[in-house]
């Protein structure tokens, strides 16, 4: 048993022996920067992605901010209460021109007047032929000439 494991044991040393006496294969170690900011190769292909990525990134907060500014006005808008508004809106500016019309064209026909509506002043003058209307608010004057004499009144 002795001369067994003696027999193995050379043979591990031999083995260990020839392991050792095979030739070392190597090489120089060279160092070299991965990215382009270091190395300078490629260093412009470099910066343009960073820039398209930046950029992107922006464009797309700025969309998206955009987006939900338009959300929230759009529901601002549909509110009841802002619907109500603009109807009620509509119905008053209609009963306001129904009665400017009633003043020039009605039974009793006004030649002239003038009414105040919010921050503007809107006046007519009949001339025989022609209407004249008058629209003076913050943003200017506006004037109109309506011509009668075609009209069956």
């Amino acid at each position: 048993m002795k001369k067994r494991n003696r027999t193995s044991l050379t043979m591990s040393a031999i083995g260990g022996i020839a392991f050792l006496a095979a030739p070392a294969y190597a090489d120089s170690l060279v160092f070299g920067f991965q990215n382009p900011a270091f190395s300078g190769v490629g260093y412009s292909a470099h910066v343009l992605t960073i820039e398209n990525q930046e950029r992107t990134r922006k464009q797309a907060r700025e969309d998206a901010l955009e987006a939900d500014q338009l959300a929230a006005e759009r529901e601002a808008e549909n509110t009841v209460e802002a619907r109500f508004l603009r109807n009620l809106e509509s119905r008053v500016y209609s009963q306001l021109s129904r009665q400017l019309v009633d003043n020039l064209f009605g039974e009793n026909p006004s030649t002239s007047g003038s009414f105040q509506l919010l921050d503007s002043t809107i006046s007519f003058e009949d001339t025989g032929g022609e209407v004249r209307l008058v629209i003076e608010g913050p943003d200017g004057t506006t004037e109109l000439t309506i011509p009668t004499e075609a009209f069956l009144f």
